[in-house]
């Protein structure tokens, strides 16, 4: 694969700007959001393919959602989580389109790829904006679901539906104890994470590109929610391993950033060479070693076929708020 050059450090990913007749203005919320719309609606699309697909499983008692938790076969009870589900999917791949993204956009771009850098921010912000948008949908459906099968007065299902849901801890039956915690930080650090591009004038651009580093963690937290407590990913096999499969395209452009960075300063020169501290030339090095450490462990699962996939039902499915008479 050809690449063309790097981004100088000056380019359109420090201090993007878009013009407008004689004058240039910098991108805001309100016009990346305007922007965002067709995006929007083409996630909106793919979500409900996502239901329709989950939902036909669900009423064939094909889905390994049924095998996992028996009572979701009441489609018309449970539509809400299903709903969710699909929200949850799309909401990984648009999350997946953004990091790659943003990779393309703060590495070397490939010759193939026939956008500009400002249209490919642009796109950037964009997915990242539907990316937030998608995941709070994922939870808010979830909440609603669980006010909709919770027996008891209407506050009280609300307030325990609000803490199982968006409080760290508050969910505290099987997988979810840990998996809910983990789509709970995802979602808390993309909210600012994202926003705060349209503020980085106020914190510097130094500042942001180093918090902007850590939208990567929320990446890796979705994945890891979603291997966790994905019932459509419970049982090992094809789709889980796909999962696994397209962290390669993102940890192999990472590794190509991390040796190719357009920012001339980031890259990793000899020891000799370096004229920072020794302490910043070792976490360099040891991050690109890392990463390749990451690449080699993802080959090995997905040749292994050992992805964390259960083989039989696990004991403890049961839920406070999943029983249905």
């Amino acid at each position: 694969m050809t690449s063309s050059p790097a981004q100088p450090a000056s380019g359109p990913a420090d201090d993007p700007v878009v013009e407008a007749g004689d004058r240039q203005r910098r991108p805001t919320l309100r016009s990346d959001l305007r922007a965002s719309v067709p995006d929007g609606l083409i996630a909106l699309l793919v979500t409900g393919a996502v239901f329709a697909l989950l939902y036909a499983r669900i009423r064939a008692e094909t889905s390994s959602t049924v095998s996992v938790m028996p009572f979701m076969t009441d489609t018309g009870e449970f539509w809400m989580y299903f709903l969710s589900q699909a929200f949850g999917w799309s909401a990984l791949l648009w999350a997946w389109i953004t990091v790659v993204l943003g990779l393309l956009l703060s590495g070397p771009r490939p010759s193939w790829l026939h956008l500009s850098g400002r249209r490919l921010e642009r796109l950037h912000r964009t997915t990242s904006l539907n990316t937030i948008a998608l995941i709070a949908a994922h939870a808010l459906l979830f909440a609603a679901q669980l006010v909709r099968s919770d027996t008891a007065r209407w506050h009280s299902a609300v307030a325990t539906a609000f803490v199982e849901t968006f409080v760290p801890g508050g969910y505290d039956s099987g997988t979810g104890k840990l998996a809910i915690p983990l789509g709970q930080a995802a979602l808390y650090l993309a909210i600012p994470l994202g926003l705060l591009f349209y503020i980085r004038h106020r914190i510097g651009p130094r500042t942001w590109r180093v918090l902007h580093r850590f939208v990567i963690a929320v990446y890796v937290l979705s994945v890891w929610h979603t291997l966790l407590y994905g019932t459509n990913v419970w049982y090992d096999g094809w789709f889980r391993t796909a999962i696994w499969l397209l962290q390669l395209p993102i940890a192999a452009l990472l590794l190509l950033r991390l040796l190719q960075p357009a920012r001339r300063s980031e890259k990793l020169r000899g020891r000799r060479a370096h004229t920072g501290s020794p302490t910043g030339w070792a976490l360099r090095l040891s991050g690109r070693l890392a990463v390749v450490g990451v690449i080699a462990a993802l080959i090995g699962v997905i040749i292994s076929g050992s992805d964390g996939g259960r083989t039989v039902p696990p004991e403890d499915t049961s839920s406070t708020h999943n029983e249905h008479g």
